[in-house]
């Protein structure tokens, strides 16, 4: 098999550069059929934007300009250039927030990181990301589908289900949050049960090298990649393991958090990513994900410029257990209970797995009834504590990440 899913991998930087910024002419005159990038877009000359360094003369697009426009104009808000109805999927991210989805030659992208990983005609992918709702069941599908592999759609939940399917069906290959596989496995081992894992692709999280080796102790070898419900695959890791090559079909600026101005060459800074999905033109879509230009090439031979990955938040929104954690919902949770004066979300580690706790400032309360809020506005469960008025820090934090990235 080549290490190549195709010669976009390959260019030269000169030719790169002229590519995109010719689809990026192209996607411009794309968007500005849209109704909400024609209102985005209003009072920019996109005529000056001549080629990707150009882009910075636009405006940057953030999630929230998403959302507010999609309670105007729902479900897209009028940034897609077909109605709702056109595409095969419309999915819904905490926020809520509405993203379209299509069936047709791999839509996300994802086929090229899973090629690097290995994967191909052969292989059964479980495919352990949820299919309810969001798109990330989907878009790791259309990736394997992609590269000819075959898939279990086993979505998340239902540990000893997971294991004896695994076995039965005869897969060797994972895909799903970091961790998941661990449990997997664990439960596996429990049972006395031999998988077939060889390769694992996950995203959704951060792969902590611990748990890499664990896996590489096993002889699965976990390769990551960076994707978004919005964008789709932005990223990804390739066997050499050395930060993450930006996809040929996205282009990737390393920007001031809050602002739009590129930082120098391998300074962090937050990340913002240009699409070139003709059916969804996002335009400089500002991920609030932090992270940083790596010089040089990749040594597996593939050309496209390379980040060090996710290095945190430029905003105080949380992945934990593969689940957006945003201050607006702690807002939330907060407001549906009138005794609590405050509330802080607190992502630790214990052992491989992502925890949460919610420490709630109250002078008493349920905690039966915070938990069963926090499980509706959060989406995830979490251990409470319930702490006297007063007592959490003033330090404006509503969400705070104890662990630990290096």
């Amino acid at each position: 098999m080549s290490k190549y899913y195709d010669t976009l991998e390959i260019r030269s930087a000169d030719q790169r550069a002229a590519d995109q910024s010719d689809a990026l002419r192209v996607q411009l005159e794309q968007a500005k059929t849209a109704p909400g990038f024609a209102a985005h877009l209003a009072d920019t000359d996109t005529g000056a934007v001549a080629s990707i360094e150009d882009l910075v003369k636009l405006p940057v697009l953030r999630k929230s300009d998403l959302i507010r426009a999609q309670a105007e104009r729902p479900p897209f808000g009028g940034f897609t250039v077909k109605p709702a109805r056109n595409f095969h999927h419309v999915f819904q991210s905490p926020g809520p927030i509405y993203e379209p989805g299509s069936a047709d030659d791999d839509w996300w992208r994802m086929g090229r990181f899973v090629h690097a990983a290995g994967v191909g005609p052969g292989d059964i992918v479980q495919n352990c990301f949820g299919y309810h709702l969001t798109p990330a069941g989907m878009i790791f599908e259309s990736g394997a589908r992609a590269v000819g592999a075959a898939v279990l759609p086993a979505g998340t939940g239902q540990t000893e289900l997971q294991v004896t399917a695994a076995r039965d069906v005869g897969c060797t290959s994972y895909a799903g949050t970091p961790d998941y596989l661990k449990v997997i496995l664990d439960k596996a081992d429990e049972m006395g049960v031999s998988l077939g894992f060889s390769k694992a692709v996950v995203g959704g999280g951060a792969l902590f090298p611990s748990l890499r080796q664990e896996y590489a102790d096993r002889g699965i070898a976990c390769l990551q990649c960076y994707a978004t419900a919005d964008l789709g695959n932005i990223a990804y890791e390739s066997p050499a393991i050395e930060g993450m090559i930006i996809d040929e079909h996205v282009i990737v600026e390393i920007v001031t958090p809050g602002t739009g101005t590129p930082v120098a060459l391998g300074e962090v800074g937050e990340v913002v990513v240009t699409s070139l999905n003709p059916d969804y033109p996002l335009i400089r879509f500002a991920t609030g994900d932090l992270s940083a230009v790596m010089p040089g090439e990749s040594p597996c031979g593939r050309t496209n410029m390379r980040i060090k990955g996710w290095m945190g938040r430029a905003d105080q929104t949380t992945k934990i257990k593969g689940m957006f954690v945003r201050p607006e919902q702690v807002a939330v949770l907060v407001d549906k209970h009138s005794e609590i004066v405050k509330a802080r979300v607190i992502a630790a580690r214990q052992g491989e797995m992502d925890t949460m706790t919610v420490k709630i400032e109250s002078p008493g309360g349920d905690e039966s009834a915070y938990a069963n809020s926090v499980i509706e506005v959060l989406k995830l469960k979490g251990a409470i504590e319930v702490v006297a008025p007063g007592s959490l820090p003033k330090d404006g934090l509503v969400i705070e990440d104890q662990r630990v990235y290096e």
